[in-house]
């Protein structure tokens, strides 16, 4: 158990001990019309509540959409940013916010399931993409739409631009693909500092302890818990935590949230197989063979124990159309030292062979591999002696195993293979290889200099090439374990 507590907010949820007029006059409604601020159902929960109810009826919607990667940044910007507008705009329509990826794919976002669950929010309340038709409200006129925490609208989603009214994001501006509405983008660590800034600039009244508490937790994730010597945390969102916390001295401590989040985010306990593959992957492809690439936060050994794993690999395979699907396991021991572990399955012999062999006697980065007995045909596993290979290194040498397979079949027996792919030419290409189930978190740099914020703000053809960083779930995971170990280390020295 966390070492923080969450309480869920009495009806007079606000930090103003002494509401305005009218304020238990039960005057018009959570989601629109006069008397929007003054109402009884002040909490997070209650709205969402009559959200779900709203949808059901035949009215105009002014939908809050978050981007498709859906972190706990994306999730809790368009909850709150939909609410402060419910609460503050005298129109007819309602405020609804919806979360942009399918109901069916919110397990894989292990802290935002923590988070909601310790804020008392019922996933259930939650509206996602794929139980609302926007393209159906756009052709019918019933549909505006306000960006949070993306500002560029997928190809599939060309036909709703028309609708964007506004758009709030923390990224840099693509000028060329910008709706033409109101647009305002700040250079901040976490989109949530935005939302908090106009909350407390707009309406602070319609506060509670409940949304505060969302607030406060998200931009302490995205910042890594504000700290310094990272640097991703600007002086906006150092600002807007310090002013939720004089608002609400209840909040919980810093370090317990985000100790309890970054945990929680890495959790696959509660996963199928299939969801632990896709929750953090890459997909390469070449000549039409495609091999995915798992990221993996658990030990080698208990994945291989998982029950029917073989059968769920080879259908998980069979489903994506993959011929290799290479699972590369992390853990951390007690020293806080990463262990790393391979796990290759591939039904195709020769193309087995070919991966493991590149793989075994790779020097350019040599991975030291020691095999580790397995008792299917099809996988292969290894212990990986060089901890220093990340996947980002770990992929070219994927896409040589690949050019040597073809190779093999290709040239002519007793002739040299002089085919072949650059290793620069492969680096190349990884930028654009395969698309990760939560865009950002497989977009890995080589020896990053900062973790990232996890998930954050990608969107499919949106260049984020200046800015803050782009970086990966691995870089975070390592980083945040390096700091532990470093705090524990001047800790012991401080005592002496």
């Amino acid at each position: 158990m966390p070492a923080w507590r969450v309480r869920v907010p009495p009806p007079d949820c606000s930090y103003n001990k002494s509401p305005g007029p009218g304020w238990g006059a039960l005057a018009g409604s959570p989601l629109r019309g006069e008397g929007r601020r003054h109402t009884l159902d002040c909490t997070m929960e209650g709205y969402l509540q009559a959200c779900r109810a709203a949808v059901q009826e035949s009215r105009r919607l002014h939908v809050v959409l978050g981007n498709e990667a859906c972190d706990l940044d994306s999730m809790v910007s368009a909850l709150a940013l939909a609410f402060y507008l419910a609460k503050t705009t005298e129109v007819e329509d309602v405020f609804v916010p919806v979360l942009n990826i399918k109901r069916s794919e919110l397990p894989l976002r292990g802290d935002s399931v923590f988070f909601l669950q310790k804020m008392h929010i019922p996933e259930s309340l939650l509206i996602f993409r794929d139980e609302i038709d926007l393209h159906a409200l756009r052709q019918a006129g019933y549909l505006t739409l306000t960006l949070v925490d993306h500002h560029v609208l997928p190809p599939s989603d060309a036909a709703l631009e028309g609708a964007v009214a506004q758009v709030l994001d923390h990224r840099p501006i693509e000028q060329k693909r910008c709706p033409p509405c109101h647009v305002s983008v700040e250079l901040v660590g976490s989109c949530t500092t935005l939302v908090t800034e106009r909350i407390l600039q707009g309406a602070p009244e319609i506060l509670d302890w409940q949304t505060a508490a969302l607030l406060h937790g998200t931009i302490i994730l995205d910042c890594v818990n504000m700290d310094p010597n990272i640097g991703k945390a600007t002086p906006k969102d150092k600002k807007y935590v310090e002013q939720l916390e004089a608002l609400f001295p209840d909040l919980p401590e810093r370090k317990d949230i985000f100790d309890s989040l970054q945990k929680a985010k890495f959790d696959v306990s509660g996963l199928t197989t299939e969801q632990m593959l896709r929750k953090d992957q890459k997909t390469i492809t070449r000549q039409g063979h495609k091999v995915a690439i798992s990221a993996i936060y658990v030990d080698l050994e208990a994945f291989l124990q998982r029950s029917g794993l073989i059968e769920d690999l080879r259908a998980y395979c069979q489903a994506h159309s993959y011929d290799a699907l290479v699972a590369m396991t992390i853990v951390f021991n007690p020293h806080n030292e990463p262990v790393r572990q391979l796990a290759i399955f591939c039904p195709h012999a020769a193309l087995r062979m070919t991966i493991c062999g590149v793989l075994e006697h790779s020097q350019s980065p040599s991975l030291k591999l020691t095999p580790v007995p397995s008792s299917h045909p099809n996988l292969q596993a290894y212990l990986q002696g060089n901890t220093q290979v990340s996947r980002k290194k770990f992929l070219p040498l994927l896409q040589e195993a690949l050019s040597a397979y073809f190779d093999s079949m290709t040239v002519p027996s007793g002739q040299p293979e002089t085919r072949g792919v650059s290793r620069e030419q492969m680096d190349k290409e990884l930028d654009r290889a395969g698309t990760p189930l939560i865009p950002g978190l497989s977009q890995e740099e080589e020896d990053p200099p900062l973790p990232p914020t996890p998930m954050n703000s990608l969107v499919d053809e949106c260049p984020l090439d200046q800015g803050l960083p782009k970086l990966s779930a691995e870089a975070i995971f390592e980083k945040c374990s390096q700091l532990s170990l470093s705090q524990s280390t001047s800790a012991s020295l401080s005592k002496k």
